[in-house]
């Protein structure tokens, strides 16, 4: 399977992308991560990717990795459509106090635009 996974250093992304690396090297999926800004994250893109490195070196697995610039949402749908990828995957949705899942703006975007699978990792 051919999938993209958006990082944008929040917490529940780094959780998505080690979720993520770890069934790519268990599937053989062809894995491309793409670096996005994240306004509401304290991590660089540069110290995104590195710990996306060692996830994927920790795991023996060979991911394209790349920076998107401009609007986080935008950028992934776009490159998931126009490069034929089979699916995205975000992290994101804590759960409130009354239970209900809140999710971020990216992944809202993402969720509510896409013509690919998306798939959210809590």
């Amino acid at each position: 399977m051919k999938v993209l996974l958006g990082v944008g250093g929040s917490d529940d992304s780094i959780r998505a992308a080690e979720q993520t690396v770890a069934r790519a090297a268990v599937a053989g999926d062809e894995l491309t991560v793409a670096v996005v800004e994240n306004p509401s994250s304290d991590r660089s893109r540069e110290e995104v990717t590195e710990t996306v490195r060692e996830m994927l070196d920790a795991e023996g697995v060979d991911a394209e990795i790349r920076h998107l610039d401009g609007d986080p949402g935008s950028r992934l749908v776009e490159t998931a459509e126009s490069e034929g990828f089979d699916q995205i995957v975000l992290g994101g949705g804590e759960t409130s106090p009354m239970g209900k899942i809140n999710i971020g703006s990216i992944a809202e975007f993402v969720l509510l635009n896409s013509h690919v699978t998306v798939s959210l990792v809590r």
